[in-house]
This record gives structure tokens, sequence and C-alpha cells, in this order.
């Protein structure tokens, strides 16, 4: 029987051999833990939707800081819960808002900490949406200014990055420029520059309070059905200031990950969103597959698709996991 000179199982026998021949090396650095915080003290209520996700008070939020330190992740995206709701989301750039406050916190207690801050509307206004509205449109201008104003009060409390994460055309440009001009220019963006409409945010909703009151999102979130138009919109969030661009999700989308990748010369984060997350941890609960398994092979999966950062709720059980390995 004639077999061929090389045997791609020789290099497979043993863990030793595979891990001398992996491709793709997931590693702590890569991964940034989203982290919702709202007004109140000594809270820390879990998502039921997201086992082993919680929203925390400033003060309880230290607390989980302090255990991401140890675990030596580089990173934290945090959201916000405001104490009101209006139809401009006033709260979002409000000097002690959750977020403003947490960030002077973990800033002071753990200065080395990089602090990014989702930039949007949608967990403030009292209709859901991303942006200011025109009778039941979302007016993409005028909300220009509010967007540009809440990373503004961001970079003020001493977040390292901006992630702007409303679709808005036009907001990188916005918020370069406001940052720029109030002394920010090395406060980084990173863009979600193609953030898809999709079925895999519930859980979020949930979590940030943050469902729209009527209609959906699908006028400024990106349809799924469209590879080019995600490049186009990297395209132009480069142009306009990006020092990173985000996919959003992942799993579905990990053909724009590898063509963003493989064609622009930025960063490229992708967010393991909440669906992806509850998913896996409800197949798990169930004893359908093992969860630090599959965990593993989906963040490896979008560090092979190109990502550079992964946003993701898995990020202290991943730490873990790679650290003890």
């Amino acid at each position: 029987m004639y077999f061929p000179v090389y045997r791609p199982r020789r290099f497979r026998r043993s863990e030793n051999l595979r891990r001398m021949v992996r491709e793709t090396r997931l590693s702590v650095d890569q991964l940034v833990y989203p982290l919702f915080v709202m007004p109140g003290k000594d809270v820390k209520n879990e998502v039921p939707s997201m086992p082993g996700v919680f929203q925390f008070s400033v003060d309880r939020l230290m607390k989980e800081m302090r255990e991401v330190k140890e675990l030596n992740i580089p990173g934290v995206l945090l959201f916000g819960l405001p104490e009101f709701k209006d139809e401009i989301g006033s709260q979002a750039h409000a000097d002690d808002a959750p977020v403003q406050v947490a960030i002077r916190e973990i800033k002071e207690k753990f200065p080395e900490m990089v602090v990014i801050t989702d930039v949007c509307l949608c967990e403030y206004t009292s209709h859901g949406h991303c942006g200011l509205l025109q009778g039941e449109e979302v007016h993409n201008d005028s909300t220009l200014e509010v967007l540009a104003e809440v990373a503004l009060s961001h970079a003020r409390a001493g977040a390292d990055v901006v992630a702007p994460s409303d679709m808005m055309d036009g907001r990188v440009a916005a918020i370069r420029d406001a940052l720029d001009e109030n002394g920010f220019d090395q406060t980084a963006i990173i863009a979600y520059s193609a953030k898809y409409c999709s079925g895999f945010y519930g859980p979020f909703r949930e979590a940030a309070d943050s469902a729209p009151q009527f209609g959906d999102r699908r006028a400024y979130q990106m349809d799924p059905c469209n590879a080019e138009e995600g490049l186009r919109e990297v395209s132009l969030d480069i142009e306009e200031g990006a020092d990173m661009v985000m996919v959003k999700p992942a799993l579905p989308y990990l053909d724009i990950i590898r063509r963003i990748k493989d064609e622009f010369d930025r960063p490229v984060a992708a967010y393991n969103v909440s669906g992806e997350y509850a998913m896996v941890k409800a197949a798990a609960l169930n004893g359908w597959i093992d969860e630090q398994r599959v965990m593993m092979e989906v963040l490896t999966s979008i560090s092979r698709a190109g990502a550079d950062l992964i946003l993701t709720y898995f990020a202290k059980d991943a730490a873990r996991l790679i650290q003890n390995r």
C-alpha cells in the first residue's frame, strides 16, 4: 500500500507535539471583559439570561476589578444603566452617571487597567434607540453632537478608549474632532464598524435594559446579508480616525473578520456577544456540551479568523484556563 511521505498525523500524536505546531495561540492579552455598572450601593444582580454575568454598583464593581487584575486581563469595557431615562439620553454624558464614576474609581485603584467605554444612547433613552428621534426615525446628524459629548465625558473621567456602537454615519469623525479639540488627542477610538442587526443581542438588552420601545434597529445597524457594505463601513471609519475597528457579533461573521484583517492596516476587534455566550451556557447547563472545551473552541475560532482583540463575557473563565494550561 502506498503512503505519502508527509503524514500530517505525525504531529498530532501527543499534546506536546500538537503544541509545537499550533498556528493559533489564544492569549489572555487578547481578552477584554464587558461589565455593566448601575446606580446604588452594594448591588450585584445576576442577569437571568446570562449566567455568571452581573450588573454592579460601583462599589461592588471594584471587587470585581480586583479579580480581573489578578487574572491579568488587560482591559474592560463599561456599559452603564442610568438613574433615569429621557428622550435625549441626558444621563449618558452626566458627570455623576455610573460609567463616569466607575471610570474614575477604576483609574484611581487600578491605574494600569485599560478602560474602554461604550458610546451609545440606547441604554439612556426612554425609547431605547441609539440616537435622537425625529418622529419615530433616528436622526443621524443631531445624534452626532450628543455622541461626541458622551465620548468627551468619558475621556474627561479618564477612559483610555471610547467605542462608539451606535452606527450613525460620521460619528467617528465627530468624536475624534471633539476629543482632539479638548486636549484628548491620546484617547483612542475603537469603532463598532461592522455592527450587524442581529438576533444574538437579546440577552444584552436585558442586561443593559436597552430594548427599543418600538420598531427595531434595522435602519441603522447593518443587514446580515451584506459583506461588501461591512468593508465600506470599515474604510469610512478608518478615514474618519478610528484606531481599531470592530465586528459584532463574532461567530456568524468570522468571514467579515477575516476579510477586514486581510484588507485593512488596522487592529481588528470582535465582540463575542451575549447570545453567543448564553447559548454555550444554556447547552452546558443541560449537559449537552463541555462548556470549557466549547468556550475555548469559540474564542480560538475568533482569533484564528483574524481578531486581535476579543470582547467576551468568557474573559475570566478563559483567562483562568489559559493560565492553568
